[in-house]
């Protein structure tokens, strides 16, 4: 599956990646060719995403930013480029300070394990929902319950049991390419109208760096850049995770998604 931009999401665009979950560990590929490549999926590429769901699970207290440049097709098929950032400190099992931002607008989350806050700083407005679970738990609550989207969400899902991959059509490794400097492998998948890209770090501590994504339900192809830095030593408090509403800030409901 392919994660919706809705109404109530944090960002103006769509943050989230397909549903490409995970959980253990993988020896590296040699590259497919392209006969063999063509509507099959490749077991190693496959477990590179479950290999690296195993290591995220095993982040305990991390810092992670990514720069999005996504683009909107107009009617008659020119292409706008939009840019976002996001900046989370995480902590697991329960704790999350998220900050996105572009020049439309800026939003935070802020998660203490008992309660989740979203704030616009612009308007000084605020809701909060009480909530216990774990992160990956809250991000799929806060979506599927309240049309909210957390970034990177699948970092939290992945090497979860929630994790899936029976959607996938067709999987292979590229090769190999440096995101900054970090050698990374390139693996790229077909989902339903979805095609994806990921570069992931090499070695025994894989980490995804790099995030593309095509619609090819659109003959215009728009296509979506997730470049994602990691820090794995924060020196964040703990008081990130709690929210003071600000002098003048309003708290207001949020409402829950109608269930058809």
């Amino acid at each position: 599956m392919v994660r919706k931009k809705l109404v109530l999401s944090l960002l103006a665009m769509s943050l989230a990646a397909p549903a490409i979950y995970a959980q253990t560990a993988p020896p590296a590929a040699a590259p497919a060719t392209a006969q063999a490549v063509e509507n099959a999926v490749d077991p190693a590429s496959i477990q590179a995403l479950k290999n690296m769901g195993a290591h995220l699970q095993t982040l305990k207290r991390f810092q992670v930013s990514t720069e999005l440049t996504g683009e909107r097709v107009l009617a008659d098929g020119q292409k706008l480029q939009h840019t976002a950032t996001a900046d989370m400190d995480a902590e697991r099992p329960n704790r999350l300070h998220a900050r996105i931002w572009s020049a439309r607008a800026e939003r935070e989350l802020i998660y203490d394990g008992k309660t989740a806050t979203l704030y616009t700083p612009a308007q000084k407005y605020y809701s909060t929902v009480e909530y216990s679970g774990n992160l990956g738990e809250l991000v799929k609550r806060l979506e599927d319950r309240y049309g909210v989207e957390v970034p990177l969400a699948d970092m939290f899902i992945w090497g979860t049991p929630a994790a899936s991959f029976d959607k996938i059509e067709s999987a292979m490794n590229a090769g190999q390419d440096f995101v900054g400097k970090d050698l990374c492998d390139h693996y790229a998948f077909r989902q339903g109208n979805f095609d994806w890209q990921i570069w992931i770090t090499t070695g025994d501590k894989p980490l995804p760096r790099k995030l593309v994504i095509t619609n090819r339900n659109d003959e215009a192809r728009p296509q979506s850049l997730q470049l994602i830095d990691w820090n794995l030593k924060p020196t964040f408090k703990d008081g990130v995770f709690k929210f003071t509403p600000p002098k003048g800030a309003t708290a207001v409901e949020i409402r829950p998604l109608v269930q058809k």
